[in-house]
């Protein structure tokens, strides 16, 4: 099997809360190989199972070897346990093509979660990756980048996107 197709923005599943993984099995494993294959099929950096319609908590990132980095992560059921300082970056989202805006991000955070073989593993992440990983928990929880811009800026890129601005 191919890449997923991503979901695109106002896709409603982009929206909805997913589900903890309970169990690590053949189907799950066969998930994260076309997630991560959807992954390195675009110039993104990270990938959440609710950007392929799937409302699990799995996401992958891989900010190298263009950023530093830990290199390609798989995490299942991440959680950030800490973040240290505000910054201000641009972030853009494959499921909002062709739109990026201004967003506040902790500089740096930790997370924790599940590797694809069930273990317990944590990241110390700054910069891109710090980033990503942000990102693609907030599309975990059915948060776009989108949520976190000023309203004028989120109102204006909703009703364009809708056909009603020009």
């Amino acid at each position: 099997m191919g890449p997923f197709e991503i979901r695109i923005y106002p896709d409603p599943v982009l929206k909805e809360l997913s589900s903890e993984v309970r169990e690590i099995d053949a189907g799950i494993s066969s998930f994260i190989d076309r997630l991560v294959a959807t992954l390195r099929s675009t110039p993104g950096v990270g990938l959440a199972a609710p950007q392929v319609g799937e409302l699990l908590r799995i996401i992958a990132i891989d900010v190298t070897p263009k950023n530093p980095g830990h290199g390609l992560i798989v995490l299942i059921n991440p959680v950030i346990t800490s973040s240290t300082g505000i910054e201000k970056v641009r972030e853009g989202c494959l499921s909002v093509p062709d739109y990026t805006a201004n967003i506040q991000r902790a500089k740096e955070v930790e997370v924790k979660g599940l590797d694809r073989d069930g273990k317990e593993v944590a990241y110390s992440s700054s910069g891109l990756e710090a980033i990503a990983f942000q990102h693609e928990i907030d599309h975990l929880d059915g948060i776009l980048f989108l949520d976190r811009i000023a309203n004028m800026k989120r109102d204006l890129f909703r009703r364009k996107i809708k056909g009603t601005v020009s």
